[in-house]
């Protein structure tokens, strides 16, 4: 790194007073350091090294743009890696805090949909049978039937309130049972 140093330093002072070859070489000589610096972070940070050109681009337009505010008297490189590193960062803020595990990897370890455990509807009714009629009769409606909430207090001119009340206290009444059981 040291080698490329001093390079960059006058390669870039040639660019800022206005030798477009300079600034091209400068470029070429700078963007695979770059490109790996970017594949590292992204490894480091969880994150899949294939996104690391877009922080490369965003780094050279980053440096294109910024050019006039380096300072000809200092070294080149820790001005390049600060700007690499924040491109870093907000590339990495902007995708959010995210694992990437490829699924294929695990496809034959993980186990299939687990049957959803249902009572039978025998049992289902007598529990229902066990409570009070307003709440069993919005239990029904909402819960074996499928009825919205609003269709419910229409069905039975009850407000939609007093029918989540009904659902809640119906609900919790058949918990309490099953549990004791």
């Amino acid at each position: 790194m040291r080698e490329h140093e001093n390079e960059w330093t006058g390669l870039m002072r040639l660019a800022i007073s206005g030798d477009d070859g300079a600034y091209h070489r400068l470029l070429r000589s700078v963007t695979p350091v770059l490109r790996a610096a970017a594949r590292r972070g992204l490894s480091r940070a969880g994150q899949p090294v294939d996104q690391s050109e877009d922080i490369v681009q965003d780094i050279l337009l980053a440096v294109h743009l910024k050019r006039h505010t380096w300072d000809t008297n200092a070294p080149f490189a820790p001005w390049l890696f600060a700007i690499a590193r924040n491109k870093l960062i907000d590339s990495l803020r902007r995708r959010g805090r995210r694992i990437f595990v490829d699924i294929d990897d695990f496809a034959e370890t993980l186990a299939g949909e687990p049957e959803p455990e249902t009572a039978p509807a025998g049992e289902v009714a007598a529990q229902l049978q066990t409570l009070p009629a307003r709440q069993r009769d919005v239990l029904q409606s909402i819960a074996v039937e499928s009825a919205s909430i609003k269709d419910t207090a229409r069905k039975f001119a009850m407000s939609e309130g007093a029918v989540r009340v009904a659902l809640h206290r119906g609900l919790a009444s058949l918990t309490a049972r099953l549990k004791e059981q």
